[in-house]
């Protein structure tokens, strides 16, 4: 909680964590310790309406806090580098240059970047990979998606996308070896990995290999219970995602990736994973720590408060 006594509050942080149903904003001291949070929900249809609950929420922790803290904002979709958004989550800020907008009613810098991103740096920084030269955090959930930093700030790159590994085409070879079809992507793309190693993805595959269901859950069951689709299923996706990973090695070759999302935390994921990844390297390179993160699903926030922080300091 905030101290009653604000004259001794050292600097703030606001991050503001925008999704298709609920914004959340969270106010860190410089420990990114976090004060207080709270949320409301989206208004993805009409942009001025968007603007203005961002700049009330803005409002509120000013008040709350006492001072202009600085602001970082995490948003799913593609952010270019005119700070112009792509979002089919928030549909009426597509197109729109929303920092420059909201520079305008809030008077400060404001800092955005893609969700994804945030959480590989809120990973790299005091998290799962802190003290780390080269971060990769990856997130296997509803998508597949993450960010590179380096040396606890994200890599900045020419279409603010590096990282973007969901969308790498899966490999010809396994997609032969199992027979699978190349997949439609939502991305427009056709054969992106996402559409075989995120949540969805695993469900189909159950359901392609013999399951009844596509139920994640179910398949997490009968793997323990040694069921063979269930494990036929397993061998095949930890191949993808192995093969997946490997290329992240090969582009990046980080010390560290984080893991993150809702298949994160399917143990046997994350023990065959070094070994999956090893398997699609060649002689004498090895797999990076594989590491689960730390602040999960307060990474959204956190990663836009350091990314706010960070700004405010440069």
């Amino acid at each position: 909680m905030l101290p009653t006594n604000r004259q001794k509050i050292s600097p703030l942080h606001y991050g503001l964590d925008i999704g298709g149903t609920k914004i959340e904003i969270g106010i860190f001291n410089s420990e990114l310790t976090m004060l207080e949070s709270w949320r409301i929900e989206t208004p993805t249809q009409n942009y001025d309406e968007f603007l203005d609950a961002i700049h009330g929420l803005i409002k509120q922790a000013d008040e709350l806090s006492g001072q202009r803290g600085s602001i970082g904002i995490g948003m799913p979709g593609i952010i270019d580098n005119e700070n112009k958004v792509k979002s089919a989550n928030v549909p009426c800020a597509t197109g729109k240059f929303i920092v420059q907008d909201l520079q305008k009613r809030v008077g400060r810098e404001i800092s955005i970047a893609n969700d994804c991103r945030l959480f590989a740096l809120s990973e790299s920084y005091g998290g799962a990979g802190d003290n780390q030269p080269v971060v990769y955090g990856a997130i296997i959930g509803t998508g597949a998606g993450g960010g590179l930093c380096i040396n606890g700030k994200l890599l900045q790159t020419a279409n603010n996308i590096a990282g973007e590994y969901g969308h790498i085409a899966a490999s010809g070879k396994l997609l032969q070896q199992y027979n699978l079809p190349v997949r439609d992507c939502g991305c427009g793309l056709r054969g992106c990995i996402e559409s075989y190693i995120a949540g969805p993805g695993l469900g189909w595959l159950y359901k392609f290999f013999g399951a009844s269901t596509e139920s994640t859950t179910e398949f997490v069951e009968q793997l323990r219970k040694e069921n063979p689709i269930a494990q036929k299923t397993f061998d095949c996706y930890m191949d993808l995602l192995g093969s997946s990973f490997a290329s992240l090695v090969l582009y990046y070759d980080p010390n560290a990736i984080v893991v993150g999302g809702g298949l994160s935390k399917i143990d046997e994921i994350i023990q065959a994973l070094p070994k999956a990844i090893e398997q699609h390297l060649f002689k004498g390179v090895t797999s990076p720590l594989i590491k689960r993160a730390v602040f999960g699903d307060a990474s959204g926030v956190r990663g836009a408060a350091i990314l706010g922080k960070q700004h405010d300091i440069t």
